[in-house]
């Protein structure tokens, strides 16, 4: 027999089994696309898990089922291998990288199709054997993405109870100092305790500001897809000064050095920009070692500004380098400086992220033990038109 007749009976678990690179590059094309989530992703991230995802359902097509077995799975009734599947695992991921539940049910969507499109031109006739095929291949992609969604949908619940629970917390502490420097203020007689309460009234509304700006950012991106963007021409060095001195007001106790270079004047919503460099300053004052400064470096290149900053500590971990641009992760801290609030919602880097991308520009990260950890921003320097306006009020 000619290996082209070979493939005419091709079996549907064979094929998944010998042509997965094919179906991984369908998987890895169609996940790019699914944007902001995947716009900064590797390859590997893309595919995260999908080849165990194939074999798995390989697997499952040639498993023993009993007719009760079949009734159940057709019901949507099987138990899910919470935790342990390959799918199980792929739904928590992307709910971490900021997929959406309706993007992961897209990703099967989009598998089903690629498969029976790549598969059903070698099966030569349509017979009863083809029949049963499809139908345990339909099984055993619903039961993936049962298991994937239940994961998805688990961590998100615990996100947002966590984040309900950093947010009462957090701004319980400005409030509380806001109250007692109140309180100061009305018994206080002296200039100098009347100048100490006010310094200390002043940090705590900085603080509440920035969470409160972060959560009024995160609300639009959820309700109306990238931020709008207004760019006016100004100048990098006065956003970046004014940035400095908002997260000088929130830290007192970190030293900021800074340093400008090169043309920085361009188009930018300066308000945005603002608070882009106000989180990373904030955050690199938060997990920087004690006793250690952050630095800002702004510097003007023929099409861009870049913005950096970078503090010592210790390294972010490589599987954590691109989860941190997601919404509500926070990084454990170490070594934390005494007195210093851990006022952070997990916001603060999304935020940068997606005010860099709706600018048109970029944000990275490196992060070495000797170097330290330093996040860099690209903000083209002119703007073609301001980004539409959000759909939703």
């Amino acid at each position: 027999m000619r290996p082209d007749e070979q493939e005419v009976h091709l079996k549907l678990s064979t094929f998944l089994n010998t042509h997965s690179e094919a179906i991984l590059v369908e998987w890895e094309a169609f996940a790019r696309t699914l944007e902001p989530a995947a716009e900064l992703m590797t390859s590997a991230d893309l595919r995260d898990h999908a080849l165990q995802i194939v074999k798995a359902i390989a697997l499952d097509i040639e498993s023993l089922q009993s007719e009760a077995q079949a009734r159940t799975k057709s019901h949507g009734d099987a138990p899910a291998k919470l935790d342990k599947s390959a799918a199980s695992i792929h739904g928590t991921l992307r709910e971490v990288s900021g997929f959406s539940l309706v993007q992961l049910t897209a990703e099967f969507r989009a598998l089903r199709a690629s498969v029976l499109r790549l598969w059903l031109p070698k099966i030569g006739e349509f017979n009863e054997d083809v029949h049963k095929e499809l139908v345990r291949f339909n099984e055993a992609v619903d039961q993936a993405l049962a298991e994937s969604a239940v994961t998805f949908s688990d961590h998100y619940t615990q996100t947002r109870e966590r984040f309900l629970a950093i947010l009462g917390h957090d701004l319980r502490t400005p409030l509380s100092a806001i109250s007692m420097t109140g309180a100061l203020l009305e018994r206080s007689t002296s200039a100098d305790g009347n100048v100490a309460a006010g310094k200390r009234l002043t940090r705590s509304a900085a603080t509440m500001s920035t969470m409160v700006n972060d959560l009024l950012e995160y609300s639009r991106t959820q309700l109306g897809g990238k931020m709008p963007m207004r760019p006016e021409p100004a100048n990098m060095t006065d956003i970046a000064q004014a940035a400095l001195h908002d997260a000088a007001t929130a830290n007192p106790e970190c030293v900021f050095e800074s340093s400008f270079t090169g043309d920085l004047a361009g188009s930018f919503d300066s308000v945005r920009l603002q608070q882009v460099i106000v989180n990373l300053l904030t955050n690199a004052a938060q997990y920087r070692s004690p006793g250690s400064s952050v630095v800002l470096d702004v510097s003007g290149l023929p099409q861009d500004v870049t913005i950096s900053v970078t503090n010592q500590g210790p390294a972010i971990p490589p599987d954590a380098l691109q989860s941190i641009f997601s919404a509500m992760v926070q990084l454990p801290v170490d070594g934390e400086l005494p007195g210093r609030p851990r006022t952070s919602l997990g916001l603060g880097l999304f935020i940068a992220r997606e005010t860099s991308l709706a600018h048109g520009g970029s944000i990275h990260v490196t992060s070495t033990q000797d170097s330290g950890t330093t996040f860099t921003v690209r903000i083209p320097r002119a703007q073609a038109s301001p980004a539409p306006p959000p759909t939703h009020p």
